[in-house]
């Protein structure tokens, strides 16, 4: 770490002020005669170059680097309810095979429930190397403490250099515990993963509301640990025959204790989920009115689709907020999506430029959303969707007579 050291000594009457004024984010104060630094300061150094010679020190401490011969591997959570795996599961594993790839590293999965040990052949068929099962009741239902432990013996015992864990309800919990554990990084929500040659894992995400894309790494500390979100990655093809071995674990039983009983789980109903979808149809700002989303839903019913958009919708009240795609929304990877009047800011584009198909309108010939669709057409969605539906249907009633 750096950081700026005062020599008090050399503060006087005739120099406290020209330090003070000296610094552009007035992180520089006087209190009673003591020089504090605000939690203003940018470590600029201007202080030190321009102020009054020799009372600013800037000090660069050395970082205890760890040994990255020490940890190899990548690792995978897999994220289930009652065994049943989350297809994000999948995905990380695709992911972790390219990592692994680039510097000879083993895949590993670390599977944590009961009664799971079954289910954990199922990962076999998609080329992970070793599947480590924690199989005890205590882990039955997601408690964070249990779950954490077992988590924990799984690094202290693979020493992986990575880690993978969906960015799910569990997932979101789970990896900042288990990361405060190892007094390592997180980032939370990534869109890219790329491995360097010693190891290092470039984590990119959107930052600053999706204005930049910011690439993290953590290069003195292990493992490296990242979220990410279902329908970012790509889930590897399921092969006929398993390749691989399960090894359950064992743990003493009393670090599965939790202050946390379970008295009852109410199941929820299952709800229509965009993520899933294979058609959305995704509209935006250029929606006039609420009842204009009959237009919409007319469409969405002839592709058989679901209805997204954007958050202006969703505050609205036009469409609920489980539909709403982007950074702080929904990822969606469907075979198509049309989008609607979205001019295609970074937040949006982010959640659905993974799509098979997309087919943009949008009556400004230079929105964003043009750089990411495969098919665009510039012009008003009230002169065009409507054509659109009067052409599925024509389509749709020729094939029908044809029959």
């Amino acid at each position: 770490m750096s950081k700026l050291i005062c020599h008090q000594e050399k503060v006087s009457e005739s120099n406290i002020q020209a330090l003070i004024d000296v610094c552009p984010f007035d992180a520089i104060e006087n209190n009673n005669g003591i020089i504090e630094i605000t939690a203003g300061c940018k470590m600029c150094k201007i202080c030190v170059k321009k102020g009054p010679k020799g009372v600013m020190e800037f000090i660069e401490e050395e970082v205890a680097k760890v040994d990255k011969s020490l940890w190899k591997g990548i690792g995978v959570y897999v994220d289930h309810v009652e065994g049943e795996i989350h297809p994000v599961t999948m995905e990380l594993i695709g992911k972790a095979k390219e990592l692994a790839a680039v510097v000879n590293f083993p895949v590993y999965c670390v599977f944590i429930g009961y009664h799971i040990t079954d289910k954990a052949k199922e990962l076999l068929h998609y080329g992970v190397d070793e599947v480590f099962v924690y199989d005890y009741e205590e882990l039955n239902h997601f408690r964070i403490e249990p779950y954490t432990a077992a988590f924990e013996d799984f690094v202290n015992t693979m020493k992986p250099s990575s880690l993978l864990v969906g960015a799910t309800t569990v997932g979101r919990s789970l990896a900042p515990r288990v990361a405060a554990r190892f007094r390592t990084g997180l980032t939370a929500d990534c869109t890219v993963l790329e491995m360097k040659e010693d190891t290092d894992l470039v984590q990119i995400r959107p930052a600053f509301g999706g204005n930049i894309m910011a690439q993290i790494v953590c290069p003195n500390t292990r493992p490296q640990m990242a979220t990410v979100r279902y329908k970012v990655m790509n889930a590897p093809e399921k092969q006929c025959d398993p390749s691989g071995k399960i090894t359950v674990c064992e743990l003493d039983r009393a670090v599965l204790a939790s202050n946390i009983n379970v008295l009852k789980v109410t199941k929820k109903e299952i709800e229509e989920n965009i993520s899933d979808a294979e058609v959305i149809i995704a509209v935006g700002r250029a929606l006039k009115s609420e009842k204009d989303m009959v237009m919409i839903q007319e469409l969405a019913d002839l592709l058989d689709a679901q209805i997204a958009g954007t958050r202006p919708l969703v505050e609205s009240g036009w469409i609920h907020a489980k539909k709403q795609i982007g950074l702080s929304g929904r990822t969606v990877k469907p075979k198509l999506i049309i989008v609607l009047g979205i001019s295609g800011a970074v937040q949006f584009a982010a959640g659905m430029n993974s799509s098979e198909r997309i087919f943009a309108i949008n009556k400004d010939p230079n929105a964003s959303i043009f750089n990411v669709a495969h098919y665009g057409v510039i012009g008003d969605i009230y002169e065009i969707v409507p054509q659109l539906i009067e052409d599925l249907k024509n389509s749709k009633a020729e094939a029908c007579a044809a029959r």
